[in-house]
């Protein structure tokens, strides 16, 4: 008897198969494949200069040669790369995969403590940073915490001739001098490469993100050439990405949207990126009628800001065919301005670090506005019950649960629970439904009766500030460093632009009552990533409790959205 299929099928992508045979290769062969077929065709262009396929390859194996006969980098070391989107993010990306490594990406706005937290977490001794984020990271190459760094300049990848405005940070010029210890990009690329590199299987170290969770430890999630090759494998064929593309790199490539999206499911088709290392809507619409963009991977602000923007407002926007993202929901009047004005329909996604992207995406032909999607190719998801874990029919809200091959192997380093026992590395994650290992994604949702999955509300405190996510107990974590602060609770706030954004409800000791809001606002980001910062402020004498003694930090997060 055939057992009836899901009714997401009915409205799968036009001639594609539902289930998908896996490279077995490792992530650095989809370049190496690239370069060969398409040496002399540009793969990264970056304010008007262009590297080919031959030239980036090329580099990714002098790099590589260097961190292992410099660096000493081994078969699944751990190397840090802080760079915002640019030809050293690509080339420094493949180059520690190729040496054998693990990429430990970061948000380039991390502040030293942040850094120092993710190098020893991950152990690593080896890091790629940029010019304007190298001063962050110098402390912790004096006091012994990196051994090596590799210190990259924007500016040696530009053409001052190609009328783009070009911001100051990527022009300034590097101010600390080459030692044993910082090697310039320059130099370590200038390297003979050498003929063989680690031979590396599926299950090898490839990726390690990290998330947060409700404790307020960020996690790294544990990736494999397996696990990252799956998710840009299910995610060329499903928004058919070919090797004539030209993508418009927007979207962070250290985080796993536009790291899958916009960097790797590109170069694994051949096609070129486009890089723009910080936003700018008027440069990014200009790139987009310059290099005749076609697909533009990104968060529904940028959209709303090309739209709005009166240097943006005039370009040509002809050639793009393809437009989509996540992290955070497409406001309705938007998505049908694209549609009215640029016959454009904007395909939403859903998606985990924990799963390295997406594990929904609406299919091409049957958009739904507001809407995560269906599940994607061999992914399963299920709404459940959140107490009695047993899934729930169509209509009816509760937890998504998701499962595929993209899901990770786990969470790094958790070995411990407070009370010293070991647990589980998916950190109680984890339900079984028919056989199948699920993963609780802690988002309230619903399925409609076509199988699209919408989101709710959460059951986590995180907060989606522009698509980036913000844990509250890390930031008040952070906030409890601060000699003026007696109790602190951070919740999210509403933002006409943001979506959400960060606030600060915090009761003063009595002697330091002559701190300001601004004053806390100003140290926050002095202290932390800005999107963590708060940006509201609220000085009270006391936090509400629950019965129990408990901070009664719901009660707040209504207040600030005026449901209290």
């Amino acid at each position: 008897m055939n057992k009836t299929l899901p009714p997401h099928y009915a409205h799968w992508p036009s001639g594609a198969p539902h289930s998908l045979q896996y490279p077995k290769t490792p992530l650095t062969y989809n370049f190496e494949v690239s370069a060969t077929r398409f040496a002399d065709k540009a793969c990264l262009i970056f304010y008007g200069h262009t590297l080919t396929y031959a030239q980036a390859w090329h580099e990714v194996r002098a790099l590589a040669t260097h961190l292992i006969q410099h660096c000493g980098i081994q078969r699944g070391d751990r190397v840090l790369l802080n760079f915002q989107n640019s030809p050293q993010f690509v080339i420094g990306y493949y180059a520690i995969l190729l040496a054998g490594g693990m990429v430990v990406p970061i948000n380039p706005m991390s502040k030293t403590e942040e850094l120092r937290f993710y190098l020893e977490d991950a152990q690593c001794k080896v890091a790629l940073v940029a010019q304007d984020v190298v001063h962050q990271i110098l402390p912790l190459v004096d006091d012994g915490t990196l051994a090596h760094l590799v210190l990259a300049n924007y500016a040696d990848y530009v053409d001052q001739a190609a009328g783009i405005h070009i911001p100051a940070f990527v022009t300034q010029a590097v101010d600390v001098k080459q030692t044993e210890n910082i090697v310039f990009w320059s130099t370590a690329i200038a390297t003979i490469p050498q003929l063989n590199f680690p031979v590396l299987g599926p299950e090898d170290f490839c990726v390690l993100p990290y998330t947060s969770g409700s404790t307020g430890r960020p996690k790294g999630c544990i990736h494999t050439h397996a696990t990252t090759m799956a998710a840009v494998h299910m995610g060329v064929w499903w928004k058919a990405i070919y090797p004539d593309a030209v993508v418009l790199a927007t979207a962070p490539f250290f985080h796993v949207t536009g790291m899958i999206g916009s960097m790797n499911g590109p170069l694994y088709s051949g096609a070129t990126l486009v890089m723009l290392p910080r936003w700018d809507a008027a440069v990014a619409a200009q790139l987009i009628e310059t290099y005749r963009c076609t697909a533009w991977t990104n968060v529904p602000p940028m959209v709303v800001d090309v739209l709005t923007h009166p240097e943006a407002r005039g370009r040509d926007f002809s050639s793009l065919t393809s437009i989509g993202g996540g992290g955070a929901a497409m406001p309705a009047a938007i998505a049908q301005r694209l549609k009215d004005e640029y016959a454009l329909g904007y395909m939403e996604g859903y998606g985990m670090t924990e799963f390295m992207a997406a594990t929904h995406i609406n299919p091409a032909q049957n958009l739904k506005k507001q809407c995560l999607g269906i599940p994607i190719f061999d992914s399963a998801a299920y709404i459940i019950d959140p107490d009695t874990l047993q899934p729930l029919g169509p209509n009816t809200q509760g937890e998504i649960v998701m499962s595929g091959p993209n899901m990770m192997r786990g969470y790094w380093n958790l070995v411990a629970q407070e009370n010293g026992e070991a647990c589980d590395p998916y950190a109680g994650g984890l339900i079984t439904i028919e056989g199948r290992e699920f993963f609780r994604s802690g988002d309230l949702g619903y399925r409609d009766e076509d199988g699209y999955y919408f989101i709710t509300d959460r059951l986590k405190r995180m907060i989606n500030a522009s698509g980036f996510k913000v844990w509250p107990a890390e930031v008040e974590g952070f906030f409890y460093k601060n000699p003026a602060i007696k109790e602190c609770c951070i919740v999210a706030a509403p933002d006409a632009k943001r979506g959400e954004t960060v606030r600060l409800v915090a009761v003063l000791k009595p002697e330091h009552a002559q701190t300001t809001e601004a004053d806390l606002i100003e140290w926050a980001r002095a202290h932390m990533a800005t999107y963590k910062a708060p940006t509201e402020v609220l000085l009270v004498d006391a936090l509400p409790r629950t019965s129990t003694g408990k901070l009664f930090w719901r009660l707040l997060q209504d207040q600030a959205f005026g449901r209290a």
